[in-house]
């Protein structure tokens, strides 16, 4: 029998499969209900193990490691996932995960997932990790190194997707796996970035679907789905300024520079996009913090106990208090009340230092205008073996212009499920469940 191929196209709504063709020829489509946060990493979480938050501990994209003392967002070990996944639903099936997220140590047989390297001298490149090691020569020889996630630019981000589709298709075609997992991540970008109804949101889709073409022709049961959908959004909020402000967040200072200090803070928010987790060291401070939150404007739910119970993200990870965004808001992590305070890693994309979400990432500072040759030169010293930086993100969030995070309010804008399927909709936690079952005929 085929083997099965399970595409992630992140973003992908009933609005954007319009403009996809070739997806669309994959099968039935399905609306997904996700759980939230709907984001990547809890959203994955979901649809390997059938269960919510509360149980596969996933929380988010990060949290508050309180054994650690530390925010800590896109680690890669799988044993972070609590709960049995679709790798071992099936005995005896050989699996494949190109990209997907939690992949280290996972029980696949095949594995490429991003991974740089981090050079003695400071400087970073992009890599991947693969099991077994031969496969890394053999895709770097195929198709050349695994690229830098590019943000900016014209139609940035899909010469990554691209090298993944085709690593993908080379361990389909070569390795014929029972059971393979792709992450193709291009729509996350620009829809972020100008919104999903923008010009630049429907190119972007055209972009991904002709860059898929290839693999969806290949001998195989193929399954397309996505972990959530972006709507419009452009009202950011300030959450831990706010708690800064009420006296609960507190800071310290190095070489002039802030950094948020979880330890002493009495409470701190963990940004997510339209989630925030919100830790409050000591229960008497639960009252005062949930009415600072409350009151901002932006700020559509507060969960307590009661309401993280009732949409399953009751897990110990979770936050004491858990904000939820209006439709068209944000959460930024800043914490710093003045941009001379800002730490230097504000201006930089660096996804591990933030203690939150950053789509500002997404953008070279519009109010500097020499913000592109600064990036050249940045670039010339990297190619020199110099060590660098690319400070050109802006501390203005005010250009962003999609997110997500909240459950959709419409189905359009909702993540979708194409494939064998003969429902209209499916609940997110029911994906794992489907998936084994094709996976057992896959044999």
């Amino acid at each position: 029998m085929a083997p099965l191929v399970v595409i992630n196209v992140v973003g992908l709504t009933p609005r954007l499969l319009a403009h996809m063709p070739n997806v669309a020829k994959a099968g039935a489509a399905a609306a997904l209900r996700p759980v939230l946060p709907a984001v990547t990493c809890s959203m994955q979480a979901t649809l390997l193990t059938g269960s919510l938050p509360r149980d596969h501990g996933i929380v988010g994209n990060g949290w508050y490691f309180r054994d650690l003392g530390e925010v800590l967002l896109w680690r890669q070990h799988n044993a972070l996932i609590q709960g049995d996944q679709l790798w071992t639903a099936v005995p005896g099936l050989r699996t494949a995960n190109v990209c997907w997220w939690y992949a280290m140590g996972a029980p696949t047989d095949l594995l490429v997932t991003p991974r740089p390297v981090y050079h003695a001298d400071g400087r970073k490149s992009p890599d991947c990790y693969t099991r077994p090691p031969s496969l890394h020569d053999d895709l770097e020889a195929a198709l050349g190194p695994f690229p830098l996630f590019t943000y900016w630019g014209p139609n940035a981000g899909i010469a990554s997707s691209e090298w993944i589709i085709s690593a993908a298709r080379r361990i389909l075609t070569r390795q014929r796996p029972d059971l393979l997992l792709v992450y193709v991540p291009h729509l996350d970008y620009d829809l972020q970035r100008y919104g999903p109804a923008a010009p630049e949101a429907i190119t972007a889709a055209r972009a991904v679907d002709a860059a898929l073409a290839p693999l969806l022709a290949e001998d195989a049961q193929v399954v397309v789905l996505s972990e959530y959908g972006i709507t419009p959004a452009s009202r950011p909020v300030d959450i831990n300024r706010a708690l800064r402000t009420a006296g609960l967040l507190e800071v310290y200072t190095q070489a002039g520079m802030e950094y948020l200090d979880p330890w002493a803070s009495r409470a701190f928010a963990v940004a997510d996009h339209q989630v925030a987790h919100v830790y409050v060291r000591d229960p008497a401070d639960l009252a005062r913090t949930r009415a600072v939150v409350t009151e901002l404007t932006g700020v559509d739910e507060v969960l307590d106990q009661a309401g993280k119970a009732k949409y399953g993200l009751d897990h110990e990870r979770a936050g004491e208090l858990v904000a939820v965004a209006e439709p068209d808001a944000w959460f930024t992590y800043y914490y710093w009340l003045s941009d001379d305070r800002a730490p230097d890693f504000a201006r930089l994309v660096d996804i591990h230092r933030k203690p939150g979400y950053d789509p500002a990432e997404l953008f070279m500072d519009p109010s500097d205008p020499f913000v592109k040759l600064r990036a050249a030169a940045a670039l010339v010293r990297k190619k020199m073996g110099f060590r660098y930086t690319m400070r050109v993100v802006p501390l203005d969030p005010a250009p962003v212009r999609g997110s997500h995070g909240r459950l959709p309010d419409l189905p359009d804008d909702g993540p979708l499920i194409i494939g064998p399927f003969d429902r209209d909709s499916y609940e997110a936690t029911e994906v794992k469940g489907l998936l084994a079952g094709l996976a057992r005929r896959s044999r």
